[in-house]
């Protein structure tokens, strides 16, 4: 797909998250939004469910998640009837604590653990669904390379990013969660980042 994104990032500035949802599905033949269920992961599900029901939600799940989301996770689907497209890793967690383990950040092997548990069942959803269109919650003040972007953006592999809610601080989004009475959980831990300002690999 083919756009003039710095002249749509214009158009698109000072559009509320639906319209920019409205727009964006408008204009895609294979929309998929992704999400871990992190905080505040709700909201994207939630608006564009709003505009296109079954679109397909991708969910790549390391296997690390703490209790609390997987609980959260469950809750979500249920409520936005979430149409789940659910990718896990190649190796149990079982057997990679047995060879690998959990590398620290310093560590050389903590590439390859990410390619594992993120970067490989990511890669192989994407490939199995094709999207022209995908639909984020990266949102500006997060890390210094999304401070770079904006609503919408390209992936390395030419897929069009479009993150709605990109210019909203936490405060608003407390605001939407509660004006749609949607549950939101904080008790969220990501291996392959183990830092808030640290990219996970996806984005890049």
């Amino acid at each position: 797909m083919s756009l003039d994104i710095q002249k749509i990032n214009k158009e698109l500035a000072n559009k509320n998250p639906l319209d920019i949802i409205k727009w964006a599905i408008s204009i895609a033949k294979n929309p998929v939004v992704t999400t871990n269920f992190r905080p505040y992961e709700v909201a994207i599900l939630n608006a564009v469910t709003e505009v296109k029901k079954n679109i397909k939600v991708i969910w790549c799940d390391t296997g690390y998640n703490t209790v609390q989301t997987y609980k959260h996770a469950e809750d979500i689907i249920e409520k936005l009837a979430l149409n789940i497209k659910l990718y896990v890793p190649k190796q149990t967690v079982a057997h990679r604590n047995v060879v690998l383990g959990v590398p620290s950040i310093n560590d050389k092997k903590h590439q390859l653990f990410t390619e594992q548990v993120k970067l490989e069942p990511f890669k192989r959803a994407m490939q199995e669904h094709q999207p022209d269109l995908w639909f984020t919650n990266l949102r500006k003040g997060q890390t210094a390379f999304r401070d770079s972007i904006d609503i919408v953006s390209q992936s390395k592999d030419g897929i069009i990013k479009v993150s709605p809610f990109y210019h909203w601080l936490d405060e608003d989004l407390d605001a939407y969660l509660k004006q749609y009475n949607l549950p939101n959980e904080f008790a969220y831990f990501d291996p392959t980042k183990v830092e808030s300002n640290r990219e996970c690999g996806l984005h890049i």
